[in-house]
């Protein structure tokens, strides 16, 4: 069947109406099909090259399918020593075996390595996931770091325009050095791209060593004072405000037109001025101050973002609290 063809044909494939009913993933859903467990208006089926209506009756084992929910976002403090996986070969704890149990079957947004932490998106809607994780998209992607060793000054002016290292580019990124403590330095570093371990790749070339890592944002979306293993879901209004046109695509289940950047897009990221709280002067966010406690260890704590955005969280913990879902104890 051409793509015209496909095109030509009304509905959703079965296998993606399956997925979005939270049954299972697409690739799980086709396996369902294929062992003959599926029926669409009283009729059996074994190939997922079928495709239905919202008006069709289908169920999976006799019972019927539930209806698919609205897509929806949540951040997610991920923990170190957790991989990002919904299975591991080799036995180690994922972060979906962590998750609370009232949480809907959820996938995540890209992914952290075992040893980083830090903000991870989860949603219930594989378009939704696909969408963000596109580098078209081009949210801004924010982590602090703490490295052993001294940086080559004038490689990390290279960083700001690009590099390509083990015939791999990399797009320019921007680095702020904090303070050096020790053997160790503080130093937070912005990219839009998020490829496989490129913050410890590209530290690494100016001539340090990553022992700590943790994401702070991406996009418009902050860590915040979100504590570790807990995870909050992200209003609605906030999806809307912040996708735009595209949000209605999704929300119906259709792929995003990819569409030219416009200047608001591109700047979408700049940081913005605000004023000094008690000082009355105006900063502005593109300065990087963090406070922390004496010690190496000492977990980031109200962390100022620079990225400034509609949505800001609320700092009364008692209504915190009430969203936020805490991590599976073991």
């Amino acid at each position: 069947m051409n793509d015209k063809t496909n095109q030509a044909i009304k509905g959703d494939r079965i296998a993606k109406v399956l997925a979005r009913s939270g049954l299972s993933s697409r690739r799980e859903a086709e396996t369902i099909i294929q062992a003959g467990r599926v029926t669409v208006n009283g009729k059996s089926i074994n190939s997922p090259a079928l495709n239905v209506l919202p008006s069709d009756r289908i169920t999976v084992d006799g019972k019927e399918i539930a209806q698919p929910d609205p897509p929806r976002l949540w951040r997610y403090y991920k923990p170190r020593g957790l991989v990002t996986t919904e299975r591991d070969p080799q036995g180690r704890v994922t972060i979906f075996s962590k998750l609370p149990d009232n949480l809907p079957r959820v996938l995540s947004v890209g992914r952290l390595d075992i040893n980083t932490e830090g903000l991870l998106l989860l949603t219930n809607d594989g378009g939704l996931k696909r969408h963000l994780e596109l580098p078209e998209t081009g949210w801004l992607r924010r982590y602090r770091v703490r490295a052993f060793g001294r940086a080559d000054q004038r490689k990390l002016l290279e960083l700001k325009k690009g590099v390509t290292l083990e015939d791999v580019h990399y797009r320019g990124v921007d680095v702020d050095v904090e303070r050096q403590q020790g053997g160790n330095v503080w130093l937070t570093i912005s990219l839009r791209e998020g490829k496989n371990r490129e913050v410890k790749k590209l530290l690494s070339y100016v001539g340090l060593e990553v022992n700590r890592l943790i994401r702070l944002s991406f996009g418009p979306f902050q860590l915040g004072n979100l504590e570790t293993g807990a995870v909050e879901e992200i209003p609605r209004r906030v999806l809307r405000q912040q996708l735009g046109s595209t949000w209605s695509d999704i929300s119906e289940g259709r792929v995003p037109q990819a569409k030219p950047k416009t200047r608001s897009k591109q700047t979408a990221d700049r940081p913005e001025k605000k004023l000094a709280r008690g000082k009355g002067k105006t900063v502005s966010n593109s300065s990087v101050s963090f406070k922390t406690k004496s010690s190496q260890d000492s977990p980031p704590k109200n962390l100022p973002e620079k990225n400034v955005t509609p949505w800001k969280m609320s700092d009364n913990k008692a209504t915190s609290k009430k969203k936020t879902l805490k991590l599976k104890k073991k």
